[in-house]
């Protein structure tokens, strides 16, 4: 199963929208909130090169923001990488 994981703030449309756009595809994620908390922070900015949220990995593939998921929906991309991981879509 892949490994689906959002760096997100509670507040952020953007985190929110990410999140449904998932959850209606059926995929199981985890969410790191960094909201408050600087050592995740640190942990986003570390691994993704941005600090802005939503951030998304995939099998620790980085894979980006809210447009970037959406633009990865669009190409068939998250399904692939969905797929690699033995995740239905």
């Amino acid at each position: 199963m892949a490994d689906v994981t959002i760096y997100s703030k509670g507040y952020c449309p953007y985190c929110k929208m990410a999140k449904a756009s998932l959850s209606e595809m059926g995929v199981l994620f985890k969410e790191l909130d960094i909201t408050n908390n600087a050592q995740l922070t640190n942990e986003m900015h570390q691994l993704s090169k941005r600090r802005t949220v939503p951030q998304i990995f995939i099998d620790a593939k980085h894979i980006g923001g809210f447009d970037d998921l959406q633009v990865a929906t669009r190409n068939g991309e998250l399904t692939q990488l969905l797929q690699a991981g033995c995740v239905e879509v």
